[in-house]
């Protein structure tokens, strides 16, 4: 990422709020309003003092009528400025919830398009640090700042006027001291421009790290990793205080710098202002040349304040304007992110036999078929038998770190396959590359003879059930986190998959049975209560491939004696892939594939395995464990 906001960021996130352009307009038409009425009631300033005040002083009788009426139309002046003032800032705050709203809904919906492999290699907390920091700042910059620096630059001009309309010489004297302290101001700003893209890497990298070491507070603790997680948070945040110092620093003293260089240059005007008066001096003003009075003074200088203050009010909102694009440049990347690519077209189709070949149904009917659309506008439809093949496969995560090599296995339908080997030998690679999380560099995957390249993966994805070692449950109702396996699942079936994973029993114990609401990934149940729920939404899903990802780890034996009794069930007539440390769970499958750093060295039944006496046999046996 560049160290400035591309410039191209703030077009970008005005086309967000086209929407509001009506609100926009009227936006801008009371921050107009609000501008003439601070210039206006500087410049009445003037014939208050010189038309209805100096009149009065030394009068014997003097009569206020005017006085009170000129009172009262600078009184409805600064109500029309104050009411234009309240408006834009009330309907800037809406524009700014709902451009948000949408950039929120688009940041989610890229969230769901992209590829597993964008959530392996960024933490989590980075990704979160898009949906809180950095929307916040974009929150703040258009609600306040955007807002304020457009009001900023009305008075600007309409004050800069105002001054011209009094004195010509005057005003040239504001603007070359102007000109000074904008010079000093754009110096000090494009050193701390640099350090905001800075702060929010750093605020994110921080938050990730918090976010993980909440998430992992029980291992700490286990292993008495206090004192070190310490150590290391206050390395990030050191990182942080560093970059926000440098960010902030510079662009903190810019406004009261501005400031003292304001008085500055009101003190150098009065000066002169007060000795063209004395002197007599002509006075060359928009209308003409006329005679420098008290009330031409007093005008002028209330004038060159409001001039300075909203140059002052432009620097001051620089730090939120450069944070805020810096975020907006962070989420923009992040939806710039290439989305999953999919270029199947074989989908997954419920059938029914007719006529001696398959046909299209609505219905369920129990039987799956794969939808082939051909160049000449006919369908034909292949029977999902679940038949997977790895044809020469390869495949590694980086580039010249191969994970697989020349990987190929048969699963016939109704088969269990079973992968065993150390942590690292590939196990779960070959699960993701059925599910196409990933893509292989070489060779062929054929799901029922088809090349799963050509299978949509929303289809391919529908056809498997995955029960993964590391449970994720949903804030919600038991039923609703088993209906998650299949959105139109009855109340009947989500009980019919309870029962047949064996956990019909504790969610009949749980306070409100299957209406008893989980929050915080079920943090409430146990492990192997958790496992089973997982196991239970797989069975919804009603799948004609299984993957089961190591599903009963964390289960005690007791409970994987009730488990596997159901889990035979479940697979029941479908293609399973097993993948399991303990190896008395794959001792029943039909083939135990043994991997060694990405590749297969044995294969066949346990009792042909164990007749070879090879690596299996020593896992058996205890020659050596599983790590």
């Amino acid at each position: 990422m560049k160290n400035k906001p591309d410039p191209k960021t703030l077009k970008r996130l005005l086309i967000y709020m086209k929407p509001y352009r009506k609100q926009l307009i009227a936006v801008t038409i009371c921050i107009l309003l609000s501008a003439i009425a601070s210039a206006a009631s500087s410049l009445f300033l003037q014939s208050l003092i010189d038309d209805y005040i100096t009149p009065l002083l030394g009068t014997e009788n003097p009569v206020f009528t005017g006085l009170l009426k000129a009172l009262a139309v600078i009184g409805i002046i600064y109500a029309v400025g104050a009411v234009s003032n309240l408006i834009y800032n009330r309907m800037m705050v809406t524009v700014a919830q709902g451009t948000l709203k949408t950039i929120r809904d688009e940041m989610f919906s890229k969230m769901q398009s992209l590829p597993v492999r964008f959530f392996d290699t960024h933490t989590h907390g980075d990704i979160m640090s898009l949906y809180t920091n950095d929307t916040d700042t974009l929150r703040q910059m258009i609600a306040q700042s955007m807002s304020q620096v457009i009001s900023s630059v009305f008075t600007i001009v309409a004050v800069f006027f105002c001054m011209l309309y009094i004195s010509v010489w005057l005003t040239i004297v504001v603007v070359v001291a102007m000109f000074f302290i904008l010079k000093i101001a754009k110096a000090v700003a494009g050193r701390s421009a640099s350090s905001f893209t800075e702060q929010q890497r750093t605020l994110a990298s921080l938050d990730g790290y918090v976010e993980e070491m909440i998430n992992g507070q029980k291992v700490i603790k286990v292993f008495c990793h206090e004192a070190k997680t310490k150590q290391e948070l206050e390395g990030k945040n050191k990182a942080w205080e560093t970059s926000a110092s440098n960010a902030n620093g510079h662009a903190n003293s810019m406004m009261p710098m501005m400031n003292a260089l304001g008085y500055v240059q009101y003190a150098i005007i009065a000066v002169l202002g007060a000795w063209m008066a004395i002197k007599g001096t002509g006075n060359l003003g928009l209308l003409g040349t006329s005679t420098m009075t008290l009330g031409m003074i007093a005008s002028f200088l209330t004038l060159s304040r409001n001039f300075t203050n909203p140059i002052s009010q432009i620097s001051n909102q620089f730090n939120s304007i450069i944070t805020a694009l810096t975020g907006a440049q962070r989420i923009f990347s992040f939806m710039d992110e290439p989305p999953e690519t999919d270029n199947g077209y074989v989908t997954l189709v419920n059938a029914q036999e007719k006529n001696g070949g398959l046909a299209e149904t609505e219905e369920h009917t129990g039987i799956w078929a794969w939808k082939h659309p051909h160049h000449d506008g006919t369908l034909s439809y292949t029977e999902l038998k679940g038949n997977i093949v790895f044809d020469h496969v390869d495949f590694s995560y980086e580039p010249g770190k191969p994970v697989l090599s020349d990987i190929t296995l048969y699963a016939e339908p109704g088969q269990k396959i079973a992968f065993v080997g150390a942590t690292g030998a590939g196990k779960t690679t070959i699960t993701n590359l059925i599910n196409r999380f990933y893509d292989i560099e070489d060779g062929k995957i054929r799901y029922d003879g088809i090349n799963i390249n050509k299978i949509r993966k929303s289809d391919l994805r529908r056809s498997l059930g995955m029960v993964l070692q590391e449970v994720n449950l949903f804030t919600g109702t038991v039923m609703e986190n088993l209906r998650y396996g299949n959105p139109e699942a009855t109340d009947q079936m989500c009980i019919d998959a309870a029962k047949l994973a064996n956990a019909h029993s504790f969610i009949q114990m749980l306070p409100q049975g299957y209406d008893t609401v989980l929050n915080g990934n079920g943090n409430g149940l146990s492990q192997g209560q958790r496992q089973l729920l997982s196991i239970a939404r797989a069975a919804v899903s009603d799948p004609p491939v299984m993957i089961l990802d190591e599903a009963t780890s964390s289960i005690d034996t007791r409970t994987e004696a009730l488990v596997q009794d159901g889990m035979d069930r479940l697979m029941q007539g479908r293609t399973t892939f097993v993948i399991a440390h303990r190896l008395s769970t794959v001792q029943n499958s039909d083939v135990i594939i043994v991997l060694d750093h990405g590749r297969i060295i044995e294969r066949g039944s346990h009792e042909k395995l164990i007749a070879e006496k090879g690596t299996y046999y020593q896992l058996n046996t205890g020659a050596f464990e599983l790590e």
